[in-house]
């Protein structure tokens, strides 16, 4: 595969390898809109790949040779490797096949390029900075790792100077990026498969920091401590910083005063230094929700935007997909969907519903992702489940990966410390264990980068069914 930039022209033919994913159909979608003719594959259908259909971009379901003809370059997913039908057609006819980073600062050409990254909340945070930008008249064009629920896309272009993007560590995507300003929100070893241990991960990292300009900005969150040293190595040769928390009273975007109002709305005081800006209300609950949208306003005041007015467009934002999401109620149970697969991530996102639900009873049930990562990490996630009632564990979502001897989902499930955790191998199992046991006045949360939501799909459509057969009896 090529390794450099590429330059590109309205009007190629460009196919994507893999163009259902969230990545790969965001970039899709936008040189579609810059006038390129852009095919793509993907192995399934899927929500994404009937929306690019829709757009009028030709998607192939199925992996062939075939569907390469015409094609002037092939931009590849990272979930597939050389192997792959339509990535050797193009080595044996000569097209060249590039990955995200190749491609991506060609994209951003001529705009402000604004890169959030991190290991947790940047999809959120992404969103939450293009959100206001749009709401402001900012006019941002945007690459989101989610969809947007506010515009329902992952992606768009339009007339404003930013261009906001997730700034993907997996596979140093961002590496490709030329921002001017970059976001942190934390630093924490994730995809064992790529990064070989922590030190190659925060050394990806220091590259990606390296890409800002000496007038570049740098915002991050002061809560972290390995994201806070590279805030500090800039600040010692004056380049420009800006920091954010909520515990470490040295930030200079601090929050203060977090609370719930009644229907269920988050609501906490924003500082900068000593000064208090305002109030901030938010529809998504969870600490974690509070720090990427005290980002996303620090982001917003580098590129002009009122606070007051930043604040009140993060009044109407609706959040990303699977971020959170409520999938749908039925007999007094919540269903929620989130993307939740890394211990911290998991921990968060129950501790958060917790206090959303104080008195409902919690089930969670998690799909591990990736052998390495659940092999890696597999003594942070015994006690990653402290939070919830009752925890039921899928087999492991392999994604693009072959198992390991003796990593497995039972394995783990025997280990977690926890009084009510079960292995349900498929996702069957999962819904009829949750089908003969959850009561009323319960809240299950479905955690998964994988294809576990239709757990929760399934589990509402049999439970809706039920009632209805129990009233018409």
């Amino acid at each position: 595969m090529m390794t450099k930039s590429v330059n590109l022209v309205p009007g190629q033919h460009i196919h994507f390898v893999g163009i259902g994913g969230i990545g790969l159909s965001a970039i899709a979608r936008v040189l579609h809109q810059q006038g390129y003719f852009i095919t793509g594959s993907d192995h399934r259908r899927s929500a994404i790949t009937d929306m690019l259909i829709d757009e009028g971009l030709t998607v192939y379901i199925g992996h062939r040779p075939s569907n390469i003809r015409g094609a002037e370059m092939l931009i590849v997913t990272s979930a597939v490797d050389a192997r792959n039908p339509e990535i050797r057609a193009a080595t044996h006819a000569g097209i060249p096949v590039y990955k995200r980073k190749d491609i991506i600062a060609d994209i951003m050409e001529g705009r402000t390029g604004i890169a959030i990254a991190g290991t947790h909340g940047k999809t959120t945070t992404t969103a939450m900075t293009t959100h206001i930008l749009r709401e402001t008249a900012q006019r941002p064009c945007y690459i989101i790792g989610g969809i947007l629920r506010n515009s329902g896309k992952n992606s768009g272009m339009d007339t404003g100077d930013a261009f906001v993007i997730e700034a993907d560590e997996y596979d140093n995507m961002y590496h490709g990026l030329r921002p001017h300003i970059e976001v942190i929100t934390n630093i924490e070893y994730d995809h064992p498969d790529f990064f070989k241990s922590p030190h190659d991960m925060v050394q990806s990292f220091r590259r990606f920091v390296g890409l800002l300009p000496d007038d570049g900005l740098l915002i991050v969150c002061a809560d972290d401590p390995t994201a806070q040293i590279f805030a500090n190595n800039r600040r010692i040769v004056d380049l420009p910083v800006a920091t954010y928390g909520i515990d470490n009273p040295e930030a200079d975007w601090h929050i203060h005063d977090l609370q719930y109002d009644a229907q269920g709305n988050m609501i906490f005081r924003v500082n900068y230094h000593a000064n208090e800006l305002g109030i901030v209300q938010l529809q998504q609950p969870g600490q974690h929700n509070a720090l990427n949208a005290l980002a996303a306003l620090v982001v917003a005041n580098s590129q002009g935007v009122p606070f007051e007015h930043a604040a009140a467009a993060l009044q109407t934002f609706q959040g990303t997909g699977r971020r959170l999401d409520i999938r749908g109620s039925v007999d007094d149970v919540v269903v929620i969907d989130d993307y939740a697969h890394h211990p911290t991530a998991i921990e968060a996102t129950l501790h958060t519903l917790r206090q959303r639900y104080p008195d409902a009873t919690l089930w969670a049930v998690w799909q591990p992702h990736t052998y390495t990562r659940t092999q890696a990490l597999a003594e942070r996630y015994l006690d990653a489940f402290e939070d919830a009632h009752h925890v039921l564990v899928t087999d492991i979502y392999a994604a693009r990966e072959d198992p390991l001897p003796g990593v497995t989902s039972a394995a783990l499930v025997a280990d977690i410390r926890h009084p009510d955790v079960q292995h349900t191998p498929t996702l069957r199992d999962a819904t009829q264990t949750l089908l003969n046991r959850v009561e009323p006045h319960s809240v299950i949360v479905i955690m998964s980068a994988g294809d576990a939501p239709l757990i929760g799909v399934n589990y509402l459509r049999a439970r809706r069914q039920q009632s209805q057969g129990n009233r018409g009896a």
